[in-house]
């Protein structure tokens, strides 16, 4: 199975979400990662949706969304295009540890944003395959919590969701 990204331009009303997210449901669509959020204009939302499946069955789940009311715009976006994620990972240490996991947020360019005398909470940004990374390199440490945002994806270059055929 391809995974795949899904941009979804939808007008910014109550209910839409899960009117998209229950023609998955339906369907027997497994959603990896949804992201939904504002976009420049305030009446319309974005939702982006990771999934896997093959040619056939992602072709169904386009045309299934382009029928939904409140749904605007519907594409898959390109293999290269430009995916983010945020990442917060509570990780612990000791006194012969913390140094290693110090050196790994330095090189990840992650960002220490809680700190006690056992644990800290790391914020990493970037794209998933960085989020998974980072992840199988603090397993080893203990890895206590951690929560991502599913990914944010945005073409590359001019091209724009609403600019497309």
């Amino acid at each position: 199975m391809n995974k795949f990204v899904i941009a979804v331009y939808v007008d910014n009303k109550f209910g839409v979400l899960t009117r998209v997210t229950s023609m998955f449901t339906r369907r027997g669509f497994n959603i990896d990662a949804l992201t939904v959020g504002e976009t420049e204009s305030p009446e319309y939302s974005r939702i982006t949706i990771s999934l896997s499946g093959d040619g056939y069955a992602r072709e169904q789940l386009i045309n299934q969304l382009r029928k939904l009311v409140n749904v605007k715009k519907v594409d898959v976006l390109a293999e290269d295009c430009i995916k983010r994620e945020l990442m917060l990972i509570k990780v612990g240490y000791n006194s012969t540890t913390r140094a290693d996991i110090l050196s790994a947020v330095d090189v990840y360019r992650a960002k220490v944003i809680d700190y006690t005398k056992d644990e800290m909470c790391v914020e990493v940004t970037g794209d998933p395959t960085k989020m998974d990374a980072f992840i199988e390199l603090m397993k080893p440490y203990g890895i206590i919590e951690m929560c991502r945002t599913g990914i944010v994806a945005l073409e590359r270059g001019s091209a724009t969701l609403l600019g497309k055929e």
